[in-house]
């Protein structure tokens, strides 16, 4: 009795350690979910991030913010013409809640009468084409316009091909522009 009590007892303990590992179907169901779970948990602050840099009241088509989220830390790039933009981006970017660390890699430009000119200029050639003014009705234009030292560089997105190869060209028709570096992408 005492040997078939013994039998029964380490065969139904064998059993409830068996029923205590997960099998891999269902771990790998797990680490599935929590992929799922942060990439979810990623596009939501990528979208915030987005949403609170457009909303700032000084960026405009003469600036370029960009961004790159990993984990709770948000990395900014680009181009801004007044340094306070720099610092408010920043700002606003780490009062989201969700963002550990903000890496702020953003470029201010140099202050130069010259480049003024050629902003305008390029504003005046690319907006002013029958054809592309459609992008200069949103809040904050798709097609920014970045000059640097008298090099022009196009950021944003366009529609088609077409009216990416019209900026280009039309930046490119400028007086005194060194040469235009067409960055718009298509949008899908």
């Amino acid at each position: 009795m005492k040997n078939k009590l013994r039998a029964l007892s380490t065969a139904l303990l064998f059993a409830t350690s068996i029923a205590a590992v997960p099998t891999p179907m269902v771990a790998g169901t797990r680490g599935a979910k929590n992929q799922r779970s942060e990439a979810k948990y990623r596009e939501k602050l990528s979208k915030e991030v987005r949403h609170q840099l457009v909303m700032l009241p000084w960026y405009s088509v003469f600036d370029n913010l960009a961004y790159q989220v990993d984990g709770d830390r948000v990395t900014l790039h680009g181009q801004v013409v007044r340094p306070s933009l720099k610092s408010d981006a920043e700002a606003a970017v780490k009062s989201i809640e969700g963002v550990g660390s903000v890496v702020n890699n953003i470029e201010v430009l140099p202050v130069s009468a010259m480049d003024e000119q050629l902003r305008r200029a390029v504003f005046r050639a690319v907006y002013g084409e029958g054809g592309l003014t459609r992008y200069a009705e949103q809040a904050v234009p798709s097609i920014h316009i970045i000059v640097k030292n008298g090099n022009v560089t196009l950021e944003g997105a366009v529609d088609n091909e077409s009216d990416k190869n019209l900026a280009n060209l039309r930046a490119s028709q400028v007086p005194n522009v060194f040469s235009v570096k067409n960055n718009l992408v298509v949008a899908k």
